[in-house]
């Protein structure tokens, strides 16, 4: 039951919802703090990696490669975002993988090579941001990771033209034939052939960080925020808290 309604709550779709409730309070985040002892002193690849694999060994979070990726085209600065997966991080940086050749992404990234990584734990009531620059890998990196996944997986990469407008073939038809066409299109041209080539459209983006952001969730709003931040032109960070 709500706690309070807002005079005008009547005339919004959707008002201070809290769950599967319609309107409330928001739940307390009361499963764990955040102090600097508690983090790595030096790397935040090393600190990262840490509560990845305490996520992923969590039964509370179920694919902690999911990652929210964030891009803005330049010079109208408009920004765009979807849900990504993490397959890769290194001493370098994140790596993702997707189509670079048509989608927003490739568009906006071609005029602004800024990107950002959100992760969220809702289980253990942690985020990770990450915010720095991405650049395409080496096709043989790329190679490596297409061979992991399915055939179908394959071929769909070579399919897709993504993000391009789809045309209806006619009517009961909303352009997902076209779709379907380009697949068999695939199929034929790769009929037999297990070992598949990665569309050299396609491939992986690394996100090199500039800082990374872990944040736990706190009672009353006062979450633990702790910021590493990459000392210009070196491999060394600055650690500080931030105010919630």
């Amino acid at each position: 039951m709500a706690l309070h309604t807002a005079k005008d709550a009547a005339n919004k779709l959707i008002f201070a919802p809290a769950g599967k409730e319609a309107q409330g309070q928001a739940a307390q985040f009361q499963k764990g703090h955040l102090t600097r002892a508690d983090l790595d002193a030096t790397s935040p690849v090393r600190q990262f990696h840490a509560w990845f694999a305490a996520a992923q060994q969590s039964d509370q979070v179920a694919h902690p490669e999911t990652s929210t990726l964030s891009t803005a085209a330049l010079p109208s600065g408009r920004v765009s975002a979807r849900v990504v997966y993490l397959k890769e991080l290194d001493a370098e940086g994140f790596v993702i993988y997707s189509n670079f050749g048509t989608s927003r992404k490739a568009a906006d990234l071609a005029s602004n090579p800024w990107a950002a990584l959100t992760f969220w734990w809702e289980g253990l009531e942690r985020q990770v941001r990450v915010e720095g620059r991405a650049s395409r890998i080496t096709a043989e990196e790329s190679q490596a990771y297409f061979d992991t996944r399915a055939r179908g997986s394959r071929v769909g990469a070579w399919s897709s033209r993504q993000s391009q407008v789809l045309e209806p073939a006619g009517e009961g038809d909303d352009g997902r034939k076209q779709l379907e066409g380009w697949v068999k299109e695939s199929e034929a041209k790769f009929e037999g052939q297990e070992k598949i080539p990665v569309p050299e459209f396609w491939g992986g983006l690394r996100l090199v960080p500039e800082s990374i952001e872990f944040w736990q969730g706190r009672e009353s709003r006062l979450h633990d925020r702790f910021v590493y931040t990459r000392k210009e032109g070196t491999d060394e960070w600055s650690l500080e808290r931030l105010s919630p």
